[in-house]
């Protein structure tokens, strides 16, 4: 296929930055935190803001879908999962229809974590031509893009040269609950008809190159809760008394995994797919170094000092990670209590050939094991908590040769095929409910610390993201 003249759009893009920047600038000023029970009404005020952009748009059949109650654990019995918007436009029967999903939902974020700036206001370093604040990345900026491109389109009195179905959700960053049965009711109804689904909900691997992702790790989210006395007590007055559950916790959380990354739990390295010499090959060609790495993180603290066992790291192999103490002292200063309940939180990131039902099982026995080792008078619950499975796709098909088109045209490179260490669960359930290919075109780069301090966007990145977007719709609507 020749190069599309996409020049009138192109200039209509960057006309309209200021409006772009205003318009991610009112997305990330919602609060919309959906692992924070108390901030979910700012969740379905996003959710509502989507809908009044979507409107003015010229979208129809705009539908903000309930998802009913929020299953336990939840604080609030009766809370309300915050609604999937839903939204089309355009149902020409002669053109193809592409199924965009996102998610308005984000990462929780304060100042005192340790940014430099308000997360919840986009603020523009004019210097760098960066775009700051907590979703601008992840995932409010790409949300936007795909909003900017039809507004460009309407700009020009342009027709989208597809049908779009909209599927923006607003639990995503909580395990996407209750998507998977709204896509397995609508694959029939909403999105009967949908050829393909593009999500960009991912990043370049590194800084300077465009990728398109064919491959997501899965994961499995644990609890382990230690339980002991009735209520937090005096150190001074019970330490040496009672059983302490944070002692125990420690004890099994050290357990699961080395200093080296080694997961110690016996039985899941025995599930991993061998690696092939074919397989081993890909990764000669990809452009990625250690001290983008090093960059990415701010640090040096690599666990691999080549390009080629990082990314297998990354990408093929499983990895244990310890996130968190709920009920233990965490504050400033000194505070001699004893925790009567504490719940450490730990994830696994899966890969080929992992068994979800076998992971789970393997887990939670190897927690209960070493707790019992332990001779505690506390008792124990490990759990899973959510869990999503990994994604291999086909990067050769009509979706990913029109993406890549779009993104040579763009960034005048021929962008890295390549596989993500993170999750996005629903691109499976897209894939096997819909009966059709996932893509994954990501706007923003590998350093931009999605889920972290400092979240950002590259100026660059936001408006080229827009020009990606659009020219993807215009290849594909050619093949």
């Amino acid at each position: 296929m020749s190069q599309l003249d996409l020049d009138k759009l192109f200039a209509k893009i960057e006309e309209l930055k200021p409006k772009f920047i205003e318009r991610l600038t009112d997305a990330v000023a919602i609060k919309s935190v959906s692992g924070d029970e108390s901030l979910r009404p700012e969740v379905v005020k996003m959710s509502d803001f989507l809908v009044k952009e979507l409107t003015t748009l010229g979208f129809k059949d705009i539908v903000q879908k309930p998802l009913g109650t929020q299953p336990p654990p939840v604080v609030n019995p009766d809370i309300q999962l915050p609604p999937v918007v839903l939204a089309r436009s355009g149902s020409d029967p002669s053109k193809k229809t592409v199924l965009i999903y996102g998610h308005y939902d984000v990462q929780p974020a304060s100042i005192e974590d340790g940014w430099n700036t308000d997360p919840f206001v986009l603020t523009h370093d004019k210097v760098k031509d960066i775009l700051y604040g907590r979703g601008s990345t992840d995932d409010k900026g790409p949300v936007m893009g795909w909003l900017n491109v039809v507004e460009a389109h309407n700009e020009l009195g342009l027709e989208l040269p597809v049908n779009l179905v909209c599927c923006f959700e607003g639990m995503e960053e909580s395990g996407s609950l209750g998507l998977d049965d709204l896509i397995a009711k609508e694959a029939s109804d909403y999105f009967k008809g949908v050829d393909t689904v593009c999500i960009s909900d991912n990043y370049w691997l590194g800084t300077k190159k465009p990728v398109l992702t064919y491959g997501l790790r899965g994961v499995h989210y644990y609890e382990i809760a230690i339980k002991g006395p009735g209520a937090d007590l005096h150190s001074g007055v019970f330490g040496g008394m009672i059983g302490e559950p944070m002692t125990d916790l420690i004890k099994i959380m050290s357990s699961l995994v080395d200093s080296q990354g080694k997961i110690l739990i016996k039985g899941i390295a025995d599930m991993v797919a061998p690696l092939t010499p074919e397989e081993d090959k890909l990764y000669d060609t990809i452009d990625f170094s250690i001290d983008e790495l090093n960059a990415a993180t701010g640090s040096k603290t690599s666990l691999h000092d080549n390009k080629k066992d990082a990314l297998k790291h990354r990408w093929r192999y499983p990895s244990l990670s310890l996130h968190g103490v709920e009920g233990a002292f965490s504050g400033v200063g000194a505070k001699t209590v004893i925790p009567a309940k504490v719940i450490g939180k730990f994830s696994i990131r899966t890969v080929p050939n992992i068994e979800p039902a076998k992971l789970d099982k393997i887990v939670i026995d190897h927690c209960n094991e070493v707790f019992k080792s332990l001779n505690s008078v506390n008792s124990i619950d490990a759990h899973l908590l959510h869990d999503g499975n990994y994604w291999v796709s086909d990067p050769y098909n009509d979706s990913f040769a029109s993406a890549a088109k779009a993104t040579k045209h763009v960034w005048g490179v021929e962008p890295d095929y390549t596989r993500e260490g993170g999750s996005i669960p629903i691109t499976l359930t897209f894939e096997n409910e819909l009966k059709t290919g996932v893509l994954l075109l990501p706007m923003g780069r590998g350093d931009d610390g999605a889920h972290s301090i400092n979240e950002k966007l590259d100026m660059s990145n936001y408006i080229n993201g827009c020009k990606t977007l659009g020219a993807y719709l215009h290849y594909y609507s050619k093949v």
